[in-house]
């Protein structure tokens, strides 16, 4: 079922996770461990992340380098898949730009709607680890606005071979992503909003919302939407914090703050286990006000930490 679906049908706040991919290495039970005990909220669907490949350089027994192409994250598309199959539950594949041509991307849309999965969330992707900027791969897109088109495109029967005639229409229910505190490449806010408004403009359906922590950023953050005539629904991306590290990680990697009460509690803690406390209560607070503002769905970035996920829903449901 579309997202949009299940927002029509729902009578209340949805619940929503997202999961990352296991290392190479680690079976599709990780996951199963992972949300097996989530399963219990009945959430409408669960998203999943894309990575992309990225190159290291191993040693040689002479003592040169070799660069290698590794992807630590594989399996996107074959986890959607499984939780389809295990839950009943709709899954979300991300579409990013990073690492993938057009004709990459229209392979694996045609693999997605063959598995009966008709949402996709689309996002530029970040840069590889060795590029200072995005650089999108020969033949790739460069903006998320471009890979959202193509979609839409094969939603209107149109592939990238020309001499495909009436060709089959996909399905796709399309989300973009949204920034409360703006994209950090934007010049300003207003810019920012020009970009996502021409993202739903383009054929996008719902907007997932960056991490934040403060909840006013994101009311302010719709009013702002609905000022610039953007009227889908917007979805509240919610994380916990979970280890004092992430003070300085989380605004350094993701460009979001974390307001004053919040980083003096987790600074007076000893240990992790004491933040993840902190940041239990924080995140079921946030939860409960946004719960109470009606919003459309509670969406939760989980990033390996189910129990403290569990916890803080457990105590608002």
């Amino acid at each position: 079922m579309q997202v949009t679906q299940h927002l029509k049908e729902a009578k209340g706040t949805l619940i929503s996770f997202e999961i990352l991919p296991p290392l190479k290495g680690k079976t599709i039970q990780s996951i199963f461990d992972h949300l097996d005990p989530l399963m219990e909220f009945k959430p409408s669907f669960i998203n999943v992340t894309y990575h992309r490949s990225e190159h290291v350089y191993k040693k040689r027994a002479d003592g040169t380098f070799e660069k290698v192409e590794v992807r630590k994250r594989p399996g996107t598309v074959g986890i959607c898949a499984a939780i389809m199959n295990r839950y009943r539950v709709d899954a979300i594949p991300h579409m990013i730009c990073g690492g993938f041509s057009r004709q990459e991307t229209e392979d694996a849309l045609i693999d997605l709607a063959f598995l009966g999965i008709d949402n996709v969330l689309v996002l530029r992707g970040d840069a590889a680890k060795n590029e200072s900027s995005f650089e999108p791969e020969p033949n790739g897109h460069r903006y998320a606005i471009d890979l959202l088109r193509q979609v839409v495109h094969m939603n209107n029967g149109e592939y990238l071979e020309e001499d495909i005639r009436n060709g089959g229409r996909t399905g796709f229910c399309i989300g973009v992503a949204g920034y409360p505190e703006k994209h950090f490449e934007a010049p300003n806010m207003d810019s920012d909003l020009s970009y996502l408004k021409a993202k739903v403009d383009a054929g996008a359906d719902y907007i997932t919302t960056q991490m934040f922590f403060d909840n006013q950023k994101y009311f302010d953050f719709v009013k702002r939407c609905r000022e610039h005539d953007i009227h889908v629904p917007i979805i509240p991306g919610l994380k916990p914090l979970t280890s004092k590290k992430q003070l300085n990680v989380l605004p350094r990697t993701f460009h979001v703050d974390i307001p004053n009460d919040l980083s003096e509690e987790i600074t007076k803690c000893k240990t992790d286990a004491a933040v993840e406390q902190v940041g239990t209560e924080w995140l079921a607070q946030q939860s409960r006000e946004l719960l109470a503002a009606g919003v459309p769905v509670l969406h939760y970035y989980t990033l390996g930490k189910p129990q403290v996920i569990y916890d803080a829903v457990k105590s608002i449901l």
